[in-house]
Order: structure tokens, then C-alpha cells, then sequence
């Protein structure tokens, strides 16, 4: 007899992990692990510049201006996680919360997160991501 799974389930449950792990790297600021499920040519847009990165260097390179400006220890949270997944592409959207000094003030700020994901070689890959924080003007 055959196993049946709940394949989209579990693609849920694999992402909710992936983006469980991502947020605990960047609170223990771990370079490594931040950079684990990413794809080499990952295109994220973020909220300070530069605006655009493209590739896992440019991603990476993002996170020394991050963490300059990061109350310690690094708050990196997120709730209203929502995730839809296909066989092969998925998308996630979260409510995220930092703690920014760039202000030269300790500022709780609330922005949102989407990552839009494939599954490449049995493995969700983190293909774009995206941060933003709603317009104050």
C-alpha cells in the first residue's frame, strides 16, 4: 500500500522552518545561516539602500549595514507568517520587527517581509526578497 502525504503541508511546514531558521541567524548575527537558503542569484529589494542587490555577494553585503545599525542584541522577528506553495514555487508575506538606531534613537519598527521561493533539486530555494516599510508622507 501506498503512503499518502500532504505534500503541500509539508512544503508549508518546510518554509515556516526556513524562515524560523533565517530570523534566529540574523538575531545570532550568523552569516552563514542567513545565507544557507538563498539562492546565488537572489534579487532583493530592501528599505535603505541600495535598493536593489542582486546576486548572494550583493544580498550578503547588505546585512554589515543591518546589523551597524541594530539595537543589541539583534531583535529579528516575525508573525503573520503566510505561505503559499506550489510543487515547485511558493511565496511567504510576514509583519517583521527590528529594533533600528539609524536614527541615533533606539526606534521599534514594524515592516514587511515577502520571499518568493522555489524548490529546486527536492530543496526551497529563497529567489527574491523583498522588505518595506509603509510610506510616512
Amino acid at each position: 500500500m501506498r503512503e499518502i502525504t500532504d505534500q503541500p503541508a509539508n512544503d508549508e511546514a518546510e518554509i515556516r522552518d526556513l524562515i524560523t531558521r533565517w530570523s534566529q541567524a540574523v538575531c545570532d548575527e550568523n552569516l552563514a545561516e542567513i545565507r544557507a537558503d538563498h539562492d546565488a542569484d537572489i534579487l532583493m529589494f530592501d528599505v535603505p539602500p541600495p535598493f536593489l542587490s542582486r546576486g548572494l555577494d550583493a544580498y550578503m553585503e547588505t546585512w554589515q549595514t543591518f546589523f551597524a545599525c541594530q539595537a543589541k542584541p539583534v531583535a529579528f522577528t516575525f508573525r503573520d507568517v503566510e505561505i503559499t506553495a506550489g510543487k515547485e514555487v511558493a511565496f511567504a508575506t510576514a509583519i517583521g520587527h527590528c529594533a533600528d538606531l539609524s536614527s541615533g534613537e533606539k526606534v521599534q519598527l514594524d515592516f514587511r517581509l515577502t520571499k518568493g521561493l522555489r524548490k529546486l533539486d527536492g530543496r526551497w530555494r529563497i529567489m527574491h526578497e523583498h522588505h518595506s516599510i509603509p510610506a510616512t508622507t
